[in-house]
């Protein structure tokens, strides 16, 4: 028992991971009300999972801060971007769901309007990720992490899946929702990681490192 809450254990340094996660999703919500700073809050909180949770460096509220300020110009027109697109694919779930339950023959397309949506959801994922760790053009992002998610069609559910697992378990258990935000970033993390080893150029990738 005594080993189980010294400072090193595995159940006290999980317990001061999910204390951190806490901490950066009430840190993203409350940087998230305006809206229109939802781009640059998600694009921090990815960069403060994966560099002060995932690799020990920095200092939580310091590294939050510093990834929301450089950017929020860059993060913030990609979101709206990304944002609009996923309200058009929103509204196309909607109408042809309905129309399935109508019977309508057209709402035979609702299944397709949905795999569509979980690919934008997933994609949008991938881009907050780069954005978090990689300089570029805004035309780069988008197509550089489109790219990277088509290419590795499997990984991409590694992706997808602690976003659709989040939202299962924001609607079963509500409580838990305080660490949601942070826990499905570092959950994609770890298959994100691999992806961009692969395909970024050294310079990069030592770049994200020595940061």
């Amino acid at each position: 028992m005594k080993r189980l809450f010294a400072i090193d254990s595995p159940f006290v340094l999980g317990a001061i991971k999910l204390f951190d996660c806490m901490c950066l999703s009430i840190l993203w919500a409350v940087f998230s009300l305006p809206i229109i700073t939802l781009g640059a809050s998600s694009v921090a909180l990815y960069s403060s999972v994966y560099n002060y949770i995932r690799k020990d460096k920095g200092n939580l509220l310091k590294t939050f801060l510093n990834a929301f300020k450089e950017n929020f110009k860059r993060s913030t027109i990609l979101w709206l971007i990304a944002l609009a697109i996923m309200a058009l694919l929103t509204v196309d779930v909607m109408v042809f769901r309905q129309l399935k339950i109508n019977g309508d023959p057209l709402g035979g397309v609702y299944p397709v309007t949905l795999v569509m949506y979980c690919i934008a959801v997933t994609w949008l994922v991938y881009l907050t990720a780069y954005s978090a760790l990689f300089n570029g053009s805004i035309k780069d992002v988008l197509r550089l992490s489109f790219v990277l998610m088509v290419i590795h069609p499997i990984r991409a559910l590694g992706v997808f899946l602690p976003v659709l697992c989040g939202a299962v378990i924001a609607l079963t258990v509500p409580g838990l929702i305080i660490i949601l935000p942070a826990g499905i970033f570092w959950a994609g993390s770890f298959t994100l990681e691999k992806i961009f080893m692969l395909h970024m150029r050294q310079e990069d990738l030592d770049k994200v490192n020595n940061e």
